[in-house]
């Protein structure tokens, strides 16, 4: 038999397509697995799972969501039901990639079931809302695939079929090639940007490799930030760095860049220990082709892209940004280390740099010292955060880290 791929859906409206994807599959060499989490009608031929398996598996049943009279109460029955379902269904090795079709409701359900999953798990959501800014970032799986469902909000066409088809192609080969990742060796979670504006990673990941780490580093522009939250908080990592808490003052300036309001408390929460540094923490990122925010609209900026344009905070945001970062750390169940550059926190706001306000640093750093926990540590560094003094500064940290047994040691 191949490979196993569950598909996901209400097989009383959505029959036919869900069932063509699953003909593709079989005609791909693969097997196709029903889950069906439909509530009112019924599906023209029993799902490997009902409906009343999925809604037995929220704690409650068909008829409870029936009696509630309420689409969005019972379809979130319906999704607590199909994620806790899907989870144990994969922990018993019953199949090998998931994919999950609907419209906003379908969604609403996929992101459910996709989180409930760990990384590596093949997870595609075919959806009339993909890529929709209705979808909240916090909401998104780690590594969640979305496919546009062009032409398929009613029955099967031309159009459809070609989303669906390729949808059922990309779910079994994503099932046939992923390489779940190993955990040989403690994985390390960094933050960063491109080295255009942040460069520590490149002196820190070879050095954390030679004492057998792996080192993840994660792109802080949103959903990188939200990926990296996801796996902290599933324990994935034995230690982060978190050096670009940017999305931090994306979400409290209301940037859409944003990673969520739950940015930089997962590993706190989940008792990992951090290493947290202000890495761009001076800027806020908003989408390039929007039109300046009236906030920003006098303010020094830097256009990265066409995407992405940066803008500067004053002095008495920054104030507030330092105070929204000591109070996410305050949560920490584990060891946390500030270290704060007092030399500035990218390559843009050097002295003398395009980005420079030497009075509004010392208006974070000065409001940082005051809102960082007891509970953590901070280190003044009387250098830039591209210094190679600040990657020397958070390895001599890390190695005592090491000595003291706060992160188990690295493997060969």
């Amino acid at each position: 038999m191949g490979e196993r791929i569950l598909i996901v859906g209400t097989y009383d409206t959505k029959d036919d397509e869900l069932s063509y994807i699953a003909s593709v599959i079989r005609a791909q060499g693969g097997a196709a697995l029903s889950m069906d989490v439909s509530v009112l009608g019924e599906a023209s031929r029993p799902a490997d799972w009902s409906k009343h398996d999925v809604a037995a598996a929220g704690g409650g049943s068909i008829a409870e969501a029936i009696a509630a009279e309420d689409e969005n109460t019972a379809m979130q029955l319906m999704a607590r039901g199909a994620a806790a379902l899907a989870s144990r269904l994969h922990a018993e090795g019953r199949f090998d990639g998931v994919l999950v079709l609907g419209g906003s409701m379908g969604t609403d359900l996929a992101l459910d079931l996709c989180a409930a999953l760990p990384v590596g798990v093949p997870k595609y959501i075919v959806s009339t809302v993909s890529f929709s800014p209705m979808i909240p970032p916090e909401r998104l799986a780690a590594d969640v695939q979305m496919i546009l469902w062009a032409g398929g909000l009613y029955g099967l066409n031309p159009v459809c079929k070609a989303a669906l088809s390729q949808a059922a192609g990309a779910v079994l080969g994503a099932a046939r090639a992923v390489e779940p990742p190993r955990h040989d060796r403690p994985m390390i979670g960094m933050t960063s940007f491109g080295k255009t504006v942040l460069r520590y990673m490149v002196a820190l990941k070879p050095e954390l490799e030679r004492r057998g780490y792996e080192v993840a580093v994660f792109h802080a522009t949103g959903m990188g930030g939200r990926a990296f939250e996801n796996l902290a908080e599933q324990g994935a990592f034995a230690a982060v760095m978190d050096f670009a808490p940017q999305e931090v003052s994306n979400h409290l300036f209301g940037s859409a860049i944003t990673a969520g309001p739950s940015r930089m408390t997962a590993a706190g929460r989940a008792g990992v220990p951090q290493m947290i540094a202000p890495g761009c923490y001076d800027l806020v990122d908003v989408v390039g082709w929007h039109p300046a925010p009236e906030a920003f609209r006098d303010t020094p900026s830097h256009a990265h892209n066409r995407l992405l344009s940066s803008y500067l905070l004053n002095a008495d945001q920054r104030r507030q940004v330092a105070q929204a970062i000591g109070a996410k750390l305050s949560q920490a169940t584990a060891p946390v280390t500030l270290f704060l550059p007092r030399h500035g926190c990218n390559e843009w706001d050097r002295s003398g740099g395009p980005l420079s306000d030497p009075a509004a640093l010392y208006a974070f750093c000065d409001e940082m010292r005051a809102a960082i926990p007891a509970t953590a540590d901070l280190v003044e560094l009387d250098a830039h955060i591209n210094d190679a003094a600040f990657s020397e500064a958070v390895l001599a940290r890390f190695d005592r880290w090491i000595a003291e047994g706060v992160v188990p040691p690295g493997r060969p």
